[in-house]
This record gives structure tokens, C-alpha cells and sequence, in this order.
């Protein structure tokens, strides 16, 4: 008797589940655990279309885009002469001292373009407050004389006490405690439009 009960337990077939049952059971065995969504906080406004108001601006900076965007013509005018100048020496109907010049020249137009650039482009044209006095926005010139704007934290901005400075000098220090950067601007050639924001930023101007 006890034969025949196992045999026939051995020999019974389980119903197989239905399709959609036993996907469901190998989706439930196999689901992932449900990570909980973070959502990160800016701590200043970075989007260029936030409302800013002008707290600091440069008259010169246009006579400064000027030079730096004459310097950038004279460096191309003389890079697209100098060809032409290696090719009629090949050619034998140039010397090799106007070889040696207009290399020379070229250069030298080149150096100067670097050096120039490489201190316009740190020079403050213009300088912005959001509403919420969080997030400074600064203008100043790129390698081609056209208008850069970055985006600064307040928190990030050293007062003009903090960068070594005295309120009373020509030219002043922008600098940051996250980056050695550093840009300049001057309270003498420039107009702080909005004193209290402007001192907000660099602490008092007294």
C-alpha cells in the first residue's frame, strides 16, 4: 500500500503554471531594489536667463576690445603675407634678409597678440548682482575681443580685504577661494553703480 502511494506521488505531474503567472514569479524573484531619487540643490543660480542687475561697469572696455581685436587683424595680415613671401624666395625673386624680416615681423605679431590677449581677457567690463544675491555674473573679453560671461558664487568671492587689497588702490583683485584665477577691476577708472550690492559682494568701500 504504501508502495503504490509513493509511486503514484513520483509519477504525478504538477500542473504547470500559466504563462503569464510564472512571469510574473520570475519578475518578482529577479525585481531590482527601488533606489530613492535625489535631487541635487544648487546653491547659486547659474542660468544666464536669471534676472541681474548691473552693479559694476568699465567705459574702457570698449577702447580695450578694440586694441585687442586690432592686434588679432595685424597677427592675420601678417600670418597671410608670410606665405606668399616664402614662395617668391623659392622662387629667387626675394632676398633672404626680407625672408628673415617678415618672419621676424610675424613673430613678433604673434607674441604680441599672446601677451596682449593674455591680459585683456582679464580685465572686469562689467559685473552683475542676481536678485537674490547669490550668484555674481562677470563680463570680461575672450582671446577673439568678443564678450565672456562666467557665473560665481558669492560664498566663492574674496572681499577686496581678503585678496590683499586696499579699497583706495587703481587696479583690484577678483579673485576666488576655489581657483587661483585671478581677473581685475578698478574702482577708479570704473563706476560702482549699486554701491550696496557692490559692497555686499567686496565688502565695504570706506
Amino acid at each position: 500500500m504504501l508502495r503504490i502511494s509513493l509511486s503514484r506521488f513520483l509519477h504525478s505531474k504538477r500542473p504547470p503554471l500559466p504563462p503569464r503567472q510564472h512571469g510574473r514569479r520570475l519578475a518578482a524573484s529577479f525585481q531590482l531594489p527601488v533606489l530613492p531619487q535625489v535631487t541635487s540643490l544648487a546653491k547659486y543660480s547659474d542660468i544666464p536667463t536669471e534676472k541681474y542687475s548691473l552693479i559694476y561697469s568699465l567705459p574702457h572696455i570698449k577702447l580695450l576690445r578694440a586694441v585687442s581685436r586690432l592686434k588679432l587683424m595685424q597677427t592675420g595680415i601678417t600670418m597671410i603675407l608670410l606665405p606668399p613671401v616664402y614662395y617668391f624666395y623659392l622662387q629667387g625673386d626675394v632676398s633672404y634678409f626680407l625672408v628673415s624680416y617678415a618672419t621676424g615681423i610675424a613673430a613678433f605679431a604673434g607674441l604680441m597678440l599672446y601677451t596682449v590677449s593674455h591680459y585683456l581677457r582679464r580685465v572686469v567690463g562689467m559685473m552683475y548682482l542676481d536678485s537674490s544675491q547669490t550668484t555674481l555674473k562677470v563680463s570680461h573679453l575672450s582671446f577673439w575681443g568678443q564678450r565672456a560671461d562666467i557665473y560665481l558664487p558669492v560664498s566663492d568671492v574674496m572681499t577686496v580685504g581678503d585678496a590683499g587689497d586696499s579699497i583706495g588702490e587703481s587696479i583690484l583683485r577678483l579673485k576666488r577661494y576655489s581657483d587661483p584665477n585671478t581677473l581685475y577691476f578698478s574702482t577708479r577708472f570704473g563706476h560702482v553703480t549699486d554701491t550696496q550690492a557692490f559692497e555686499k559682494v567686496f565688502g565695504t568701500l570706506r
